[in-house]
């Protein structure tokens, strides 16, 4: 049944939550019954205190480049999430080489790394790669993953928007300049990861948006087991990924070759992996044979990340949205600290899935770093009120505990990293594109 928002209430302050020892109501917080108009929403916007809050404590831990104190490495795909409140704290200069640090990084082939690490610090399990053009650094990749390129190329472009840099594109890195390596990483998801028959990219079997197999061992690399399989993050990533790289180009014959590429893929994930009937994606269309048993039934499974993403780039009319953002919540409502940024639901039980436990990290945690991104992607189809009330549940959580990689839906309890900073960016560029709504619209 469709449910509407109402605001009115939200919320008498954060402490009302705090005094309750819970953060979450028996309903999703906002899930009653007719929305505000433009100018109520607008004020309870600007008057939350909450928003001020959040944006200093993640403007505070957004002066470092690492994806948390859990973390060593500068992640592409945790940089393009917070690059935006970085460029609030850190020089311009500084933001503009960790982007070119990974431009040097860059495989011959075209393909860019995952991390990018001090080479006195490397000493984890990674098969790590070093280049003469950053000789302090090593890189490594989770081969399994398909979303590095994509990331660096929506961070490039993040960055030209915050600062007007444009002339990081004419920047020679090893006799290429960063346009001609934007393009070759996007020519090495055309070649090393295309699935021709599909007219879409691939990837191996993960849950999501995640980077572990399904396998026990070293779940982040390719290996004999893999599966590959085409899912709609890695091509909703590129889809975001082109429609960035267009605006950084005249309109020419490269532009017209990319604005192709792009409508293809929009085609085709929408004749392949959107389920129309379900108003829901597959998770995975197999290349090679599936995983997981023939009793399995995979589609059952809600894949929330991806989902988000899609939005973002543009898939979606704002019917389908309002139906998606219906079956998050409808997702969220069955666990007690569950929000939108659980990741899956229900998850993959552990028979099927031996290397990662249900409702742990990305099978069936939730994730606020892609949350945040939903709400994102509400504001941006004119989904202002159903954005602020499911932000509301990430703010009171994050002034709680902190920033964290992920929760727990059935103890609400913070795991993995702290002061995880992609977490703090996607909350930071939430509250900021809301700020800027509701000042023109009080």
């Amino acid at each position: 049944m469709k449910r509407l928002i109402f605001l009115s209430f939200l919320f008498a302050s954060a402490a009302s939550f705090a005094q309750t020892g819970d953060l979450k109501l028996v309903s999703y917080p906002g899930r009653i019954e007719e929305s505000i108009g433009k100018r109520a929403l607008a004020r309870q916007i600007l008057g939350d205190s909450r928003l001020d809050t959040v944006e200093t404590r993640a403007l505070r831990i957004l002066n470092g480049f690492n994806a948390g104190n859990g973390y060593g490495e500068i992640w592409i795909r945790d940089l393009n999430t917070f690059i935006t409140g970085s460029l609030r704290v850190r020089d311009k200069k500084d933001v503009k080489e960790a982007l070119l640090l990974f431009c040097k990084l860059q495989g011959a082939d075209g393909n860019i790394p995952d991390g990018a690490t001090a080479r006195k610090d490397a000493a984890l399990a990674y098969k790590y790669a070093s280049t003469d053009l950053a000789p302090e650094w090593v890189s490594h990749k989770n081969t399994v993953e398909t979303d590095q390129e994509t990331s660096l190329i929506q961070a490039i472009r993040k960055y030209i928007d915050a600062t007007g840099d444009t002339d990081i594109l004419d920047e020679k890195v090893g006799g290429q300049t960063v346009l001609q390596r934007m393009e070759a990483a996007m020519d090495f998801l055309l070649k090393e990861r295309w699935a021709a028959d599909y007219g879409l990219i691939k990837g191996a079997t993960t849950i999501d948006w995640g980077d572990v197999q399904p396998e026990k061992g070293w779940g982040v690399a390719l290996n004999d087991k893999t599966k590959w399989t085409i899912d709609i993050y890695d091509n909703a990533m590129f889809i975001i990924a082109l429609n960035d790289f267009m605006t950084l180009l005249p309109k020419g014959e490269m532009y017209r070759k990319w604005k192709q590429t792009a409508g293809d893929i929009k085609k085709n994930v929408r004749k392949h992996l959107w389920d129309a009937e379900k108003k829901k994606y597959i998770p995975h269309i197999y290349l090679d044979g599936s995983p997981f048993p023939a009793d399995f039934d995979e589609n059952e499974i809600l894949y929330t990340g991806g989902t988000a993403c899609a939005i973002l780039a543009g898939l979606h009319s704002k019917s389908e949205i309002r139906a998606i953002n219906d079956q998050f919540l409808n997702a969220a409502e069955k666990e007690k600290f569950a929000t939108i940024g659980m990741t899956v639901y229900p998850p993959y039980p552990v028979e099927v899935f031996p290397n990662m436990a249900a409702y742990h990290y990305q099978n069936a945690g939730d994730w606020t770093w892609f949350g945040g991104r939903m709400i994102h992607a509400l504001h941006l189809n004119g989904f202002n009120n159903e954005a602020y009330a499911e932000m509301s549940p990430m703010l009171d959580r994050v002034i709680r505990y902190g920033f964290h990689e992920w929760y727990e839906v059935r103890s609400g309890k913070p795991s993995g990293s702290g002061d995880f900073r992609g977490e703090a960016g996607v909350l930071y560029d939430a509250i900021q594109l809301l700020r800027k709504w509701a000042v023109k619209n009080q």
